[in-house]
């Protein structure tokens, strides 16, 4: 028997091309050192390159590779052939939203580029090799190549939040500037692109390094259930892993096998920043660059679902009796603690950070209900879950979007900083409240109110009374804290506006529009949605 494997190309295509777009960005750096156009040209051409290769691939039948043979696993479970890499429909989904996702970053990206708050060059390429990890991830079939994945897409983000190493000047509302803190140089053009930002590098490495030391808590974790699930089941492709849950009933009587699935559902938890692993989230945010902290909600959110997805769906099917309940304890830990916390907040990113834990919560809801249904209900719920990531996308790419359009490359400060914002950049101003009243699950935002509608529905389909009304409960208490945000936008204040650039004004209204577009044909977006089976 031959030992070469057959490798398909074109499945690994949008790999490489998001790979070579990470190189191109560290050789152009390295061509024009300290010029951050070209390396931002680099960045965005070879994302774009890569979103087209995945729709190129994905329109296509499903391709495989990295495949064994079928044979016999420990315990006498037949099985076919199984594959570490299926670029099929799903897989391109996956691709073309870390694609998305970056280069809206990448635009948000521009004033803490020119206030050179970070070094263009190295910002860009861990930007870009993240986007690998999340495109290969994907594709991922085994819990090795699905590791390593997560890994490669939340290793760059350890750097990525403390690579602030100078706080921006003052230009914005907010009390005077500290005399200690050095000032931003600027981009040659008289703009520091900054407002109030009193947050420095002390905060920065603070973020980082709790960011760090939870996730690699989290990543032994996840290794640690892997290992044990393999010493199980002799087997790492996740349909495999299915196989032997489902054939085997001595696996069914030994406590090591409910450890084992609970650990990799655990480590796994931490990427969703669901509640108890959530408490790197407020540091993290709050220490991190805007366009940082609006990446770190997406992106690795993303990931954190799309892992939880293929896990959950793929390779422990047969335990849902097991994985539900536990999922469904999550998602209510997670929906309570993160609105009860972000209602004592006073700065704008704490707020959105606890809100982006509550709704880690509304994400996991679907799943939390498959342990009562059947199967037809159970690929309701998943799409309800990645539809309802879709919806979470856009609004939360808007709000940090109009963020940081009227905050410049400084910090998110307090929330009585936004007083009177509504009344001098009244667009960007309606472009914020729309996103928070979708997040809130409010009309006129018809994505956030069908997104939450998907979620109460999937658990309803789900026989799962218990927890359509928690959620429901949970979503009325979001609204106190996000209309209260609202309302202060068109207070009396003294709001300083901060110069907004072109290209951050025309990706937020693109951004924008795109959410109002989905809120009017929500069944394009669940539509897309259904092809994880």
């Amino acid at each position: 028997m031959s030992l070469v494997q057959s490798v398909d190309q074109v499945a690994l295509a949008p790999a490489y091309v998001a790979a070579l777009t990470a190189v191109a960005v560290l050789v152009t750096d390295l061509v024009v050192p300290g010029r951050r156009v070209p390396a931002l040209v680099a960045a965005a051409l070879g994302t774009t390159a890569t979103g087209v290769v995945a729709v190129l691939v994905g329109l296509g039948p499903a391709r495989a590779t990295f495949c064994t043979a079928g044979g016999t696993l420990p315990g006498g479970v037949t099985v076919g052939r199984s594959c570490s890499y299926v670029a099929d429909h799903v897989g391109a989904l996956v691709a073309v939203l870390f694609c998305a996702i970056t280069l809206v970053v990448l635009a948000l990206s521009t004033p803490t580029l020119a206030a050179r708050v970070a070094p263009s060059g190295e910002y860009l390429f861990l930007l870009t090799a993240s986007l690998t990890g999340g495109v290969v991830l994907g594709y991922a079939r085994d819990l090795i190549t699905l590791i390593v994945a997560v890994e490669t897409l939340t290793l760059p983000l350890y750097v990525l939040i403390g690579l602030r190493h100078r706080a921006t000047r003052r230009s914005g509302a907010g009390t005077p500037a500290d005399p200690t803190r050095p000032e931003v140089v600027g981009d040659g053009t008289g703009e520091s692109g900054a407002a109030d930002d009193p947050r420095g590098p002390a905060e920065a490495a603070s973020g980082a390094l709790t960011f760090f030391v939870v996730s690699a808590v989290s990543t032994t974790v996840t290794l640690l259930g892997a290992a044990l699930l393999y010493a199980l089941t002799g087997a790492v492709h996740l349909d495999r892993i299915a196989a032997a849950l489902a054939h085997r009933d001595d696996l069914h009587g030994v406590p090591l096998t409910s450890a084992a699935v609970l650990l990799v559902l655990v480590g796994l938890a931490f990427k969703l920043a669901a509640v108890p692993f959530h408490g790197w989230v407020p540091v993290s945010y709050d220490g991190a660059p805007l366009p940082v902290t609006a990446y770190l909600s997406t992106a690795s959110k993303l990931g954190g679902v799309v892992a939880l997805l293929y896990v959950t769906v793929f390779a422990l099917g047969p335990w849902w009796s097991v994985v539900g309940p536990l999922l469904a304890v999550l998602a209510v830990a997670s929906m309570t603690v993160g609105n009860l916390a972000a209602l004592r907040q006073r700065r704008m990113v704490r707020l959105l950070a606890f809100s982006s834990v509550a709704q880690a919560g509304y994400l996991l809801a679907p799943l939390g209900a498959f342990a009562a249904a059947n199967g037809a209900a159970r690929h309701t719920m998943t799409t309800a879950t990645l539809g309802y990531t879709i919806f979470y996308l856009l609004l939360e790419l808007a709000a940090f979007g109009a963020l940081i359009a009227l905050r410049g490359a400084g910090s998110g400060g307090e929330i009585d900083d936004y007083r009177g914002a509504g009344r001098v950049r009244p667009a960007t101003a309606a472009a914020f409240a729309f996103a928070l009243i979708g997040l809130a699950g409010l009309p006129p935002s018809l994505a956030g109110l069908f997104a939450k509608i998907t979620v109460v529905r999937a658990a309803l389909t789900g026989g799962t009374t218990w927890l359509a009304v928690l959620i429901a409960l949970n979503a009325v208490l979001g609204l106190v804290y996000y209309l209260r945000v609202v309302v202060v936008l068109w207070r009396t204040g003294e709001y300083r506006p901060v110069p907004v650039r072109p290209l951050l004004g025309g990706v937020l209204a693109a951004v924008t529009l795109a959410a109002v577009l989905a809120g009017f044909a929500p069944q394009l977006v669940l539509d897309a949605a259904a092809v994880l089976r």
